[in-house]
């Protein structure tokens, strides 16, 4: 997930306690979510162009670059999932706001309210390859242990990862990277 110029996630206050079964029904309820938006948007996607398959093809695994379906959204916003307003009756504030971001990555299927940028882009497929790596569960499992974790979204390890390697893209001193191998190394050291 991408977060677009407007969106900001700053905590105030302490978090409220969830108890480990509330964890583990938000952790579900987001596994949930993101497969019916997968669903929603799957055949409304259209594949990357060659041009973007050959810029990012010497960072992802062609299979994934493939795999991927873009839709841009017009005139609708991607729904925030169905369990924030049980989040917010906690106490919680702050919660990621989809209809803020740039872009939203469901799997395999990218979601943008306009033309993703490069950038946009090479983040979003790192979602993407975390998704491929740790599945659809886990993914939405430590997405979410790490909101409530008390990073907010900036502190949630998913997207630190995504927005440091997409500093190294940006940047373009180092050429060329493997975020499979990038991703790979986050998931044995646990930094998730």
């Amino acid at each position: 997930m991408a977060q677009s110029q407007h969106a900001t996630s700053s905590f105030h206050k302490p978090l409220p306690y969830l108890s480990p079964g509330q964890i583990k029904e938000i952790c579900e309820a987001g596994e949930t979510y993101i497969s019916e938006q997968r669903s929603r948007f799957l055949g409304r996607g259209a594949n990357l162009s060659r041009g973007q398959i050959s810029r990012l093809s010497a960072f992802f695994r062609s299979d994934l670059l493939n795999s991927i379906r873009l839709f841009v959204l017009e005139d609708d916003r991607v729904p925030n999932p169905p369990f924030y307003p049980t989040l917010r009756a906690m106490g919680f504030a702050s919660l990621p706001d989809f209809a803020l971001m740039a872009a939203v990555t469901f799997k395999d299927v990218i979601v943008s309210y306009e033309a993703c940028s490069e950038g946009v882009l090479f983040h979003e497929l790192v979602h993407a390859e975390q998704y491929r790596q740790l599945g659809v569960g886990r993914f939405a499992e430590l997405y979410i242990r790490g909101f409530l974790s008390g990073g907010g979204y900036d502190g949630i390890p998913l997207e630190v990862n995504a927005y440091s390697l997409g500093a190294r893209f940006e940047d373009r001193r180092e050429a060329h990277f493997s975020v499979e191998a990038e991703v790979s190394s986050w998931i044995r050291r646990r930094a998730f």
